[in-house]
């Protein structure tokens, strides 16, 4: 569909769904906890925020929650507005919210168990009928280990109307406890303190952002744009912003070059792993959204390009009716967006053309498929949603009789919400079938683990050099990877090893900080050794 017939249905989609029939819902008590919002009878706008009172009734996990119970989990002053792009046209409102102290300045609080922190999202699910796509992906993604945004079910009460069930949830955002990456301030310009750390995001230019850089690479329609997240656009140098773009292009260089080894090859800017469990997930929930938009990269302190963390999955799993995002038997990374302008970008077919980054793909998605995105533990997760807004789904569908009709952009419409359900989990076990078909890997669960008994390193903790001996059979081409005890990788070398033996440098742009790290040497998707070194200056 051309980009023009895309704007056209959207106008005439907007008359169409803009004005369900309005039904005031009884609502006294949830086993949800419940978000209450006054406004003064203000109208919530786009931007700026409106300065709101927020409070929140939660009385522990499998206690009820009413709303004569006393607010006891929030009391106090926020900031709010409507947020999002395509959805700001439906009638249930997605918000962007911060909340804040009595004389208005941001102020860091936990809600609902989350960690502290200051901006946040209560999200409306509308288009989703399920009320689960974006949880259920915000689950899976978890386990594979990565972060991924906290989230947590609420009933919202605005102005003293019922509004249905919102998902309060982290906003993304460079904080210790959500993307955990080095704070960068005006005055790091030079040397190491240059490298990170940096968010960038691909997306549309509506809502926050918009500030960035067009890529010099061309997708089927223009290119892409790249826009700061972390420092803003306002904030962000021009020495940080040197910096970046060249980083960025160094890595869409190599990548049209298709460099997948030797010197200058992608692995110097790009963590291939990252970008594997960003492609699974997106895959998996067949996101028409994904890659193009809502799509995220960081980058640490002397550390490569990471892809993530995942945002955006309402329109997921078969629940869109245009470039075929209803089939489960294709790919989305591949998928003919004809004359859209956000196109995906270039590098993840290149991606692709990697035959080990695509060896890789596949062990990891046949490692993932024993447990953690199991057939089991999906059906799982998905029915311990569902049970859990079985209550408050049934009010949702009250105060939005949506059940039955078509909202942009469905593909199936189910006569009720379990049919709604039972479609999508069919769906996914389609996609699954599809997926493994596509993706096998034949691999014991020993091979690559033989070396781990026959590996010294020394000096270890070390200064500016560490040498790895591992058994003198071993010899050739490899990887070293260095990552933070947090799991971020921060460096991927090619090395030489010459008879089980590795030797590592750590100064100028390889140079680290003080601290516990954990090294990882491969071959052939072999992992050689894995140990734990310290740094000390």
């Amino acid at each position: 569909m051309s980009f023009i017939l895309r704007v056209s249905f959207l106008v005439f989609c907007f008359f169409l769904i803009s004005s369900p029939a309005y039904t005031q819902v009884a609502f006294t008590s949830s086993n949800l906890p419940i978000v209450v919002l006054t406004t003064n009878g203000q109208w919530i706008p786009d931007d700026p925020k409106l300065i709101a009172n927020m409070g929140i009734i939660w009385n522990g996990s499998g206690q009820r929650n009413s709303l004569k119970d006393p607010m006891n989990n929030y009391n106090g002053k926020i900031g709010i507005e409507i947020r999002g792009s395509s959805s700001q046209m439906f009638p249930k409102k997605s918000y962007g919210f911060e909340t804040k102290s009595a004389d208005l300045s941001s102020l860091d609080v936990s809600l609902l168990g989350m960690p502290e922190e200051n901006d946040w999202i209560l999200y409306a699910p509308y288009t989703d009928k399920t009320v689960i796509r974006d949880v259920l992906s915000y689950t899976l993604y978890a386990a594979l280990g990565s972060y991924s945004p906290r989230c947590r079910y609420v009933e919202l009460v605005l102005n003293g109307s019922y509004e249905g069930v919102y998902v309060l949830m982290e906003k993304i955002k460079r904080d210790k406890g959500r993307i955990d990456i080095a704070k960068l301030t005006t005055e790091d310009i030079t040397g190491e303190s240059l490298t990170g750390g940096y968010i960038i995001k691909i997306d549309k230019t509506t809502g926050s952002g918009g500030g960035g850089w067009y890529s010099y690479y061309s997708n089927t329609v223009g290119s892409t744009y790249y826009q700061y997240d972390y420092p803003k656009q306002e904030d962000i140098r021009d020495a940080q912003r040197t910096y970046l773009q060249t980083w960025v292009n160094g890595m869409e260089k190599a990548l049209y070059n298709e460099l997948f080894s030797g010197a200058g090859n992608y692995h110097e800017f790009l963590n291939d792993s990252s970008c594997i469990d960003f492609m699974i997930i997106n895959e998996l929930a067949k996101n028409v959204d994904g890659y193009r938009l809502s799509s995220y990269l960081f980058k640490d302190k002397n550390g490569v390009l990471n892809c993530g963390p995942i945002w955006d999955f309402n329109l997921t799993y078969g629940n869109v009716d245009y470039c075929n995002g209803w089939i489960t038997n294709d790919f989305e990374y591949n998928v003919d967006l004809g004359g859209d302008f956000w196109q995906n970008p270039f590098w993840w077919k290149k991606l692709l053309k990697d035959q080990t980054y695509v060896a890789k793909l596949k062990r990891r998605w046949a490692t993932l498929r024993k447990k953690q995105l199991s057939d089991q533990r999906i059906n799982v997760v998905t029915d311990s949603l569902v049970n859990l807004i079985s209550e408050a789904q049934v009010r949702n569908y009250q105060r939005w009789p949506i059940l039955g009709t078509y909202v942009w952009p469905n593909y199936f419409i189910g006569a009720n919400y379990t049919s709604e359900v039972n479609w999508m989990k069919d769906w996914i076990k389609k996609r699954l079938v599809f997926l493994d078909q596509q993706w096998p890997y034949n691999f014991t669960e020993t091979k690559g683990l033989l070396a781990f008994n026959s590996c010294t390193i020394f000096p270890n903790p070390f200064n500016e050099k560490l040498t790895i001996q591992l058994s003198s059979t071993i010899s050739g081409e490899g990887f070293a990877e260095i990552f933070s005890t947090s799991g971020s990788l921060l460096q991927k070398r090619l090395i030489n090893i010459g008879s089980g033996q590795v030797d590592l440098g750590f100064s100028g742009m390889n140079s680290l900080n003080s601290g516990l790290y954990f090294v990882r040497i491969t071959q052939k998707e072999q992992i050689l050794m894995t140990k734990k070194v310290m740094k000390i200056d």
